[in-house]
């Protein structure tokens, strides 16, 4: 039934005599007791009035006083749900009381735990699509959190009833800084957190991403506590494991100004005296926004509308590389002394060791996504016009670049060989010498060999580290001098092991084409220099070469791969025989034959011009096979019957 008439205006006129005397609680109790819905309501109207809300056991009190099916009532005639005619014009006002009264109840812990309250969430989710409930958001948003955080099941009905839809829907008109919108952004924590991420994710990207881009918002214009937990939020979302949807939502969202906020918001942690934990939280959540919108976000906009203080747009990309330098440092001291520690003393914590790991990961990475955009402006002449970096900027970067490299090195050089911090550590160097090649040359040229033999935790081989120096040493055998260099620390031998492997991986489908190329490149950038650089010729790692290289072509036409196989092929050939060959215990004649076809896949390539789109660069291949080919043909008569057939 809906509610009996009763007007809001004259509910303290009937709980009290007609002298001046204030009502006390009993006068309270009394008219919630009453045996009709115009006392309930009266007595309600007075308890709004004198009682102290935050006053747990007083507040229990009345809830134990009020009927919880008049409650119900109340909020659905407020809602326009009542069965009877009803006074329209009261209607807000009981929504307002019935909010109002169920709010101050939730704060009472037992009470928000009950059943009775987790079933009013549907009804308060239903009032704020409405819109009907601008007067009193807050309440409302207040009554969802304490329930929601009360009761084990709260969140889970918050969820199914819509809670994804209407606060993504409601955050991007809540006020700044408001406490409207910190209760928003608790609930919102409270879903990640306690929900299945795999179906949350899949299930709301586009609502993920309108809060993020609120929450941003919040992290950017803030300057109180509420700036940190928007920006622990923003990292939980983010950092998810199945963010891959909401990654997807955030780039096509329309304008950037998320990513703006992002920037701004973690400038200013970066530049302003911050915990240290904050800082390294500011560095995952950068991390993270670059693997979405690219590096190019490191450099921006930095000024929020009607901003009083203007920062150049390169402050982000300069403050992100300074921390990321210092916490390398910081964290490279701390995981030699444990791993030092754990020498002496087995009970060393483990847990903080794979931690610090982990936060040596981001800080590498940032360095890595820097260190790829400085090769972007390098390359592109589009972006040098518009000197989106000036000179200064840009040889900060690199000094800032080779410290940080110089440090990284220091530690590889009083390290052990195993380790994924080891691991990292030459994947950061790799990456940086492959820009410059001839930064810190003494140290590279003392340590090579040593980051070619280094192994990740949980393998048995350096493989990985070869990969991650692939560019570096294909750079680096451009000039003879490296290569003189090269010879003395197993560079070679470690290639072409690494690209015997690679092409493996190809076989069963794990293609790494990339890697695949520069392995190739490096190892004949080495062998044209044969003449000036003194190394064996009849390694034994050279035959297994032969063998494996013409499995690289089996399955692809494309000219580029046939060319660079076969070119390695032909100059290794020159320094043996057809005899030798077949006298090695793991080359047989099939190897032969298998090596005779790809030879002749090439030659005919360079004799019909069938070039590819990078036709120089074939062409000087096919000089190379045809050249070398003239000069052993004798030498290898099943090749040369092959060819010639």
């Amino acid at each position: 039934m809906e509610i009996e008439e009763a007007s809001t205006s004259s509910g303290p006129s009937s709980s009290s005599s007609s002298s001046s005397s204030s009502p006390s609680l009993e006068d309270c109790m009394k008219l919630l007791r009453g045996e009709n819905d115009s006392q309930r309501l009266a007595g309600l109207l007075l308890v709004t009035k004198f009682c102290d809300k935050d006053n747990h056991q007083t507040v229990h009190k009345v809830y134990d006083a009020v009927s919880p099916s008049f409650l119900h009532r109340l909020l659905l005639t407020g809602m326009g749900k009542g069965n009877g005619e009803g006074d329209n014009a009261n209607r807000e006002a009981y929504l307002q009381l019935a909010v109002t009264v169920l709010a101050a109840f939730a704060r009472v812990p037992a009470i928000a735990a009950s059943e009775e309250m987790v079933s009013k969430v549907p009804l308060f989710l239903e009032v704020m699509s409405n819109g009907s409930c601008s007067s009193f958001i807050e309440e409302c948003y207040e009554f969802l959190f304490l329930v929601s955080s009360a009761h084990e099941g709260g969140v889970v009905e918050l969820y199914e009833s819509g809670g994804m839809n209407v606060v993504a829907s409601q955050m991007p008109t809540l006020l700044d800084g408001s406490h409207t919108m910190e209760l928003a952004m608790k609930l919102v924590q409270l879903m990640i957190s306690n929900l299945p991420g795999e179906k949350l994710y899949a299930d709301h990207p586009s609502e993920l991403s309108k809060m993020v881009a609120a929450i941003a918002k919040q992290f950017a214009v803030l300057h109180n506590a509420l700036k940190f937990e928007a920006l622990h939020l923003l990292s939980a979302i983010l950092c998810s494991n199945y963010s891959g949807f909401l990654n997807v939502a955030l780039q096509s969202m329309v304008g950037d100004d998320w990513s703006t906020h992002m920037r701004i918001g973690i400038v200013a942690v970066l530049q302003n005296r911050v915990a240290p934990a904050e800082k390294l939280q500011a560095l995952v959540l950068a991390e993270h926004v670059i693997s979405i919108v690219g590096e190019e976000w490191l450099i921006g906009p930095m000024n929020l509308p009607n901003a009083q203080d203007s920062f150049p747009a390169d402050r982000c990309v300069l403050l992100v590389l300074e921390s990321s330098r210092v916490e390398i440092a910081v964290l490279l001291n701390e995981l030699a002394y444990l791993k030092y520690e754990a020498s002496k003393n087995s009970s060393s914590d483990a847990e903080a060791f794979l931690l610090k790991q982990r936060n040596l990961g981001v800080a590498f990475s940032l360095v890595e996504k820097i260190i790829k955009l400085i090769s972007k402006f390098e390359e592109s002449e589009e972006l040098n016009s518009n000197s989106i970096i000036s000179e200064s900027t840009f040889m900060k970067i690199i000094s800032g670049l080779n410290e940080t490299i110089g440090v990284v090195l220091d530690y590889l050089q009083d390290a052990k060989k195993k380790g994924d911090d080891l691991l990292a550590s030459v994947r950061v160097v790799g990456s940086y010498l492959a820009e410059a090649p001839v930064a810190c040359k003494e140290k590279i040229k003392e340590l090579l060999g040593y980051m070619l033999s280094v192994e990740g935790e949980d393998e048995h081989s350096p493989f990985y580290s070869i990969c991650f120096l692939l560019p570096m040493l294909c750079q680096m055998t451009m000039r003879t001098e490296a290569c003189k260099d090269l010879a003395s620390s197993g560079a070679l031998r470690a290639v072409v092991g690494c690209l015997i492997r690679l092409i493996e991986s190809n076989s069963n489908g794990a293609e790494d084409g990339g890697a695949i190329f520069l392995a190739c490149d490096t190892i004949l950038n080495f062998i044209m220099k044969r003449e000036q650089i003194h190394f064996s010729s009849d390694d034994p790692s050279f035959v297994k070469l032969l063998q494996a290289l013409p499995h690289l072509t089996e399955k692809k036409s494309d000219p580029s791969s046939i060319m660079m196989a076969s070119s390695i092929c032909a100059l290794i050939l020159d320094s043996t025989s057809e005899e030798a060959l077949l006298r090695h215990p793991d080359f047989d004649i099939d190897s032969l034959i298998s090596l005779s076809q790809l030879m002749k896949k090439s030659l005919d390539i360079c004799s019909r011009g069938m070039m590819s789109d990078d036709a120089s660069t074939e062409a000087d291949l096919c000089q190379i096979v045809t050249s070398e080919y003239s000069s052993w043909a004798d030498r290898f008569p099943h090749i040369k019957e092959v060819i010639e057939r």
